[in-house]
C-alpha cells in the first residue's frame, strides 16, 4: 500500500515537473524562462532581442539606441539588458504569453511583442520607438523592485510614467493632453486608485476608448505632478515605491500633499482655464 502510494506521489510529482518545464520552454511561463528556444539571439550594446521565424522588424540598432533616454528620464540604469522578443507568429505569441497585447513588459523585465505590433510599425500606423520606451520604462522599474514588490507597484503610476515619458499621448490612439483635459471638463475621470480594481468597471466614461483614456489620464497626472512640484520630488516618489509599498503615504511624505487632495486639486485645476494655462506655463518650463 506505502509502495503504490509512493509511486502515485512520484508520478504526480513527475506530471508537476514536466508541465513546469513544458510552460517554461513552450508555453505561458516563456518570458521567464532562463531556456531560449526557437529564437535567434541579437546581443547588443544595450539589450538582447530574439527574433522568432516570421518575425518583420529588423532595426535592432534603433531598440538599442531607447535605452539611453529611458536611463535619463527615470534616472534610474538597468541592471541587466532587457530582453525583448519579437515574435513571428499570432499562435505562437498566444500560447508563449498570458497576453494578448500588442506589447508586454513582465514583471522580471522582458518584453514581448506581437506579430501585428511588428506590421503595424513598419506600416506606419504606430511607432515601434514610443511603444518600446513605454515598454521600457515598466521593464526598468520592474528590473530594480523585483518581481514581489513589481506586482504591487501602483498600476496606474506605472502606466502613468511609461505614456508620459514616452512621449505617447496624442499619438496611435492615444488621447493628447488637450484633449484629456477636455474629456475630464465633460465629467470624465478614472480614480486613480479604481484602475485594475473590480471598482474600475463601476466608473462609467464617455469616451471614444477607454484604456488608452485611462493611460493617457495618468500621463496627464504624471505631467501635473512634475509640473507643480518638481521633477525631482517625482522621482523621489517614484523610486521610493520601488522599496515601499503603502503609495498614499509615500506620496504625502514626499510631496505633502495627500493623494485624494491632490487628485481632486488636479481636476479642479484642469477645469479652470486660467490654472489651465499656468499648467502648460510650468511645463513648458520644466521641460526647457
Amino acid at each position: 500500500m506505502r509502495k503504490k502510494v509512493r509511486l502515485s506521489l512520484f508520478f504526480i510529482l513527475y506530471l508537476i515537473i514536466g508541465f513546469l518545464i513544458y510552460s517554461f520552454l513552450f508555453g505561458k511561463l516563456f518570458p521567464y524562462s532562463p531556456i531560449i528556444i526557437g529564437f535567434e539571439k541579437h546581443e547588443l550594446a544595450n539589450v538582447i532581442v530574439y527574433t522568432q521565424k516570421g518575425s518583420e522588424y529588423t532595426d535592432f540598432a534603433k531598440i538599442d539606441s531607447l535605452i539611453p533616454g529611458v536611463e535619463q528620464f527615470h534616472d534610474l540604469q538597468f541592471k541587466r539588458k532587457p530582453k525583448i522578443f519579437l515574435f513571428g507568429t499570432n499562435q505562437s505569441y498566444f500560447s508563449h504569453t498570458t497576453t494578448r497585447a500588442r506589447f508586454c513588459a513582465f514583471f522580471n523585465g522582458n518584453i514581448v511583442v506581437s506579430p501585428w505590433a511588428q506590421k503595424e510599425a513598419i506600416e506606419g500606423v504606430i511607432s515601434m520607438e514610443i511603444y518600446l520606451t513605454h515598454e521600457l520604462s515598466h521593464s526598468l522599474l520592474h528590473q530594480h523592485a523585483g518581481i514581489i514588490r513589481a506586482l504591487k507597484y501602483p498600476k496606474w503610476i506605472l502606466e502613468g510614467i511609461a505614456v508620459y515619458s514616452s512621449n505617447q499621448m496624442g499619438t496611435s490612439w492615444y488621447p493628447s493632453k488637450e484633449e484629456i483635459y477636455q474629456y475630464i471638463r465633460q465629467g470624465n475621470f478614472m480614480p486613480p486608485d479604481y484602475f485594475k480594481t473590480k471598482t474600475e468597471d463601476k466608473i462609467e466614461l464617455d469616451v471614444e476608448n477607454r484604456i488608452t483614456f485611462m493611460y493617457s489620464e495618468f500621463a496627464c497626472v504624471v505631467d501635473y505632478l512634475v509640473a507643480q512640484y518638481g521633477k525631482e520630488k517625482f522621482l523621489v516618489y517614484m523610486k521610493r515605491l520601488l522599496n515601499e509599498y503603502n503609495y498614499a503615504k509615500v506620496f504625502e511624505e514626499v510631496i505633502c500633499i495627500d493623494l485624494d487632495t491632490f487628485f481632486k486639486e488636479f481636476q479642479e485645476t484642469v477645469k479652470s482655464s486660467e490654472n489651465l494655462q499656468a499648467i502648460h506655463f510650468f511645463a513648458h518650463k520644466m521641460q526647457g
